[in-house]
Parts: C-alpha cells; sequence; structure tokens
C-alpha cells in the first residue's frame, strides 16, 4: 500500500531486526528481551515478543524503544522457553501499533508468530488474492500477508512444504522468524538480502538479524543462514534442521548493511562489520586521499573508516608514494557526540534532522582551529548533516575542511529495507560530485567506487545489492530497471513494511 511519494514505493523503508530463540527449560521471554536490545540500532519505533509455552501463545507487542515497551511483569507473562522478537524501524504512513511486531494469528492448525525484516514487491497482489478467499486484514504491512499466506498453506501442508509454497508466493527482500505453536523456525529470501544467523547458546539455539545478539546471551555463532534456507529450530533446543528450499545462482547481499546500519561488532555474511568498514576507509585513502594535518570521523559510524584512512596514509602518501616517516596524518576525535540524541537519518522528518545535527555533535575547537582537517563519513544521503558538520567544523577554526565518503553517491531509492527517502531528497540523485561538494561548502569531496565495496566485501557485484548507488534493482519493481533476470514479472512495487 503506498503512502506518498510521485513514484510508487518511493515512501521511506523500513529496517528492522529479528531474533528467535528454542531453549531446553529456561523461559525465552528474557533472553529475547536482551537480544533485542542488543537490536536497538536496527529499529527504535516499537518492540515485541511472541512466545509459547507447549500449550499456548503469548504476547506482548509495544510502541517505543525496548526499555520503554516492557516491564518486569510483561516478561513473567511471556511463559514458555520458545519464542520471536521483532524491533521496528519507522515508516511514513504506518506510524501505529497495528504494524508493530511479531504479528500473531491463531488458525485451525494452530497458532503462528511472524517477525519480518525487509520488504515483498508483490505484496499487494497477494493481500488481495488471500482477502478474496476470505482472510480479513488488520493492517496495511506485507508481514500480515506473509503470516495470512503461511496460516492457509499450514491448513494443508506440513511446516517444511508449507514454508516452501510461500516462498514461491512472495517475492522480494525478507528474512523472518517464526513461532509455529512452539516451534521456532526461520527463512532468508532466495537472494540473501536481508541478514540473518544462527547461534549456539548452552541451552539452545538462536536465530537473529546480527551476530551482536548472540554475543550478547554470550552464544557462539554457528554461520550465517544461507539464501533460500529455512532453519528449524528443535521445540527442546536440542538441535536443529536446515532445508535449503530454494537456490539462486546469485545473491544480492545489501551492501548498505557493513557501510552504515549494522553494529560493528556483527559478523554478517562471513565478513567482520568493522574490518570491512576499516578495509574501505582504506580503499578511500588509496582512491582520493588528501594531505591534511588530521583526519577525523564522524562518530560513530564513520569511525572505523577513518581509522582504516589514517592507517593507510601512514604508510603512503596521497600520490601512493610510500612514507619516509612516521608522520602521516592525525587521527583525531573532532566532534564530541551527544549519546542521548537518536540517528538523524532515522529522524521522520527534514526539521528534525535539521536541529539534532547540532544536538547530537560538537566540534572539539583543539582538534581543528587552525588546521586543514578530512572529516570521514559513511554516506551522503539528504546533504543536510554533512552541510552542517562542515559549517560547524569551519566555525571552530578549521582552515580547510575535506569531505570523505565510505560508500559511492547515493542515487535512488531503497525499496527494500533502509529509509533512503525519495529520489527528490537524494542529493546525488540528481547533483555531480562537483555540484554536492559546492553544496556543502567542503574544499574537496570524493565518495569510494562501487568497486572498491565490493572488493572490501570479497564479493563480485553479481553478489551485491547495488540499487541505491546504481538506479538497477535485484529484484522487479515497478518503473524501475533490474540487473539481473525478472522471474516475477507481475510484480508490482514494495508494500511498506518492515
Amino acid at each position: 500500500m503506498q503512502s506518498g511519494g510521485d513514484h510508487p514505493g518511493d515512501e521511506p523503508r523500513e529496517k528492522c531486526g529479528i531474533v528467535g530463540i528454542s531453549l531446553g527449560d529456561r523461559p525465552a521471554a528474557r533472553p529475547l528481551y536482551y537480544a533485542l536490545y542488543a537490536l536497538q540500532h536496527r529499529g527504535q519505533e516499537s518492540a515485541g515478543i511472541v512466545t509459547h509455552d507447549g500449550f499456548q501463545q503469548h504476547s506482548h507487542v509495544q510502541r517505543g524503544l525496548v526499555g520503554d515497551a516492557f516491564e518486569p511483569d510483561d516478561l513473567e507473562s511471556l511463559a514458555g522457553s520458545t519464542g520471536i522478537g521483532h524491533v521496528r524501524y519507522p515508516t511514513a504512513g504506518s506510524l501505529d501499533k497495528s504494524c508493530a511486531q511479531p504479528f500473531s494469528v491463531s488458525f485451525k492448525s494452530g497458532s503462528l508468530g511472524l517477525s519480518h525484516n525487509g520488504n515483498l514487491v508483490n505484496a499487494d497482489e497477494v493481500r488481495e488474492e488471500l482477502a478474496a478467499a476470505g482472510h480479513a486484514f488488520t493492517s496495511d504491512g506485507d508481514t500480515e500477508v506473509i503470516a495470512h499466506d503461511l496460516a492457509r498453506n499450514l491448513l494443508e501442508e506440513d511446516l517444511v512444504r508449507a514454508v516452501k509454497d510461500t516462498m514461491n508466493r512472495i517475492h522480494g527482500s525478507y528474512s523472518l522468524t517464526i513461532t509455529h505453536d512452539d516451534t521456532v523456525l526461520a527463512v532468508r529470501d532466495p537472494m540473501g538480502n536481508r541478514p540473518l544467523c544462527l547461534g549456539e547458546l548452552e541451552d539452545g539455539y538462536v536465530l537473529t538479524s546480527e551476530s551482536a545478539a548472540i554475543d550478547t546471551l554470550d552464544g557462539e555463532l554457528v554461520r550465517d543462514v544461507r539464501p533460500g534456507e529455512l532453519v528449524v529450530l528443535e521445540p527442546d533446543g536440542s538441535g536443529y534442521d536446515t532445508y535449503q528450499l530454494v537456490e539462486n545462482e546469485s545473491t544480492a547481499h545489501c551492501f548498505f548493511e557493513h557501510v552504515y546500519f549494522a553494529r560493528p561488532d556483527s559478523v554478517i555474511d562471513g565478513e567482520l562489520v568493522y574490518e570491512v568498514r576499516r578495509e574501505l576507509g582504506r580503499k578511500l585513502w588509496e582512491e582520493s586521499g588528501v594531505e591534511s594535518d588530521v583526519v577525523m570521523p564522524v562518530p560513530d559510524s564513520g569511525r572505523a573508516f577513518a581509522s582504516g584512512y589514517a592507517d593507510a596514509a601512514a604508510e603512503t602518501t596521497a600520490d601512493g608514494t610510500p612514507r619516509e616517516d612516521d608522520e602521516g596524518i592525525e587521527f583525531a576525535e573532532g566532534l564530541m557526540k551527544n549519546r542521548y540524541v537518536g540517528r538523524t537519518f532515522i529522524m521522520p522528518t527534514q526539521d528534525e534532522r535539521e536541529r539534532a545535527v547540532r544536538l547530537k555533535l560538537n566540534p572539539i575547537r583543539s582538534t581543528v582551529e587552525g588546521k586543514s582537517v578530512t572529516i570521514i563519513d559513511d554516506s551522503i544521503v539528504r546533504g543536510t548533516t554533512s552541510t552542517q558538520l562542515v559549517e560547524l567544523v569551519r566555525e571552530a577554526g578549521a582552515e580547510e575542511v575535506h569531505l570523505r565518503i565510505g560508500a559511492p553517491p547515493i542515487i535512488a531509492p531503497c525499496y527494500f529495507g533502509i529509509d533512503m527517502a525519495t529520489r527528490e531528497e537524494l542529493i546525488a540523485s540528481d547533483q555531480s560530485t562537483e555540484d554536492i561538494r559546492e553544496r556543502v561548502d567542503a574544499d574537496s569531496l570524493a565518495y569510494l567506487s562501487i568497486d572498491a565495496v565490493a572488493e572490501a566485501l570479497h564479493a563480485s557485484r553479481a553478489d551485491l545489492c547495488l540499487g541505491c548507488v546504481t538506479g538497477e534493482y535485484p529484484f522487479d519493481v515497478e518503473g524501475e530497471a533490474t540487473d539481473r533476470p525478472v522471474d516475477n514479472p507481475s510484480a508490482g512495487a514494495p508494500a511498506a513494511d518492515d
């Protein structure tokens, strides 16, 4: 369902965090709660948990941060040693509790709970088909569409076949954690667009968006869930079964997970995010390094990039000549972050984003005064933050301000899980790098190349989702180009969901 924008699907997208746990005799609610805390960066609008005690399903879903959404009594009421959880990132037009997750449904063959990270491109089509068959919907999100389709299949088929038929019916990006009565399962879309991993705990197993949540539970990362794979946890936490339900020749892993969204201590698709960001920083120096007195990150997401950039600058000059001394470029913290202000990227209105930048960051004058400064950031989306950062650093006395970006220019919206806004809002959609440099008032500006991103991820471009930086997408989106064969030519624009 569209909620704004001139182009189908131009409404803001969502990025969410999901988790599923199956334990022995220990209640699952509190570990799920801790895991959601570890995933809080993936969604700040609502949080929820669904558990099953072997007899009935229990649910608590509430607006707000994890710490605000649950009281001690809420966790006590979530009985059972199996369950799933969800944190949700906001989207325009769906800010009511009806779209908060996990989504729960009871039907003839039992009960379902479902947490979803991603966006479908054919949700409207499937919703219409299900509505015509008598299914009643309570929200405009595509998570409910998946739940109803799976419930319908479970009336006639076993669990594995039902999941496979639903996977064959829905198209787009998704990672799901699901409870079917007291069984927890998880599935990743055939292109592997959204992250999902499996971890082992002392008394059970966990499935989650990022391995940092596994670390929080004192568990061990087993591996990433493969694209198109179903993982079913034993209800007693003793083991798991896996089923490769769909196979593709290529993947479409979201490169922006590594650039911006994921926690740096997470391992996604076999790569530690922190090390990827450091490598991106090194490549940024190699491609567009500029000699300056100090290099400083935009906290916190720019820190690993700046560290790698500074390390590379210590080894060679900007023209690639090996340095004969140990000077290089000083790495320093030049911006102090107010940690009580949320991500400006997530804030829903332009006015809030502009106000939040000065609330959030304050320059350290001694780091920048009288110096040439290179600011390292992970990305430029609308350009608002970059403009204000350059202004702040100049006001603090910097003689030169250079801007280096650890990602390629974002020229197109994301339809599969990240709030990239509309083309009209994206500063790079119709402006050259020089135009943007003038607009943000930097002495120089350079982005990282797409090839460098692929090299840092040890992946081919064909196995990455690069739609936001190329304008060509791995899934068929109405009115947009695709960079690979279309398997679902009837697909429409994505539905707004998590």
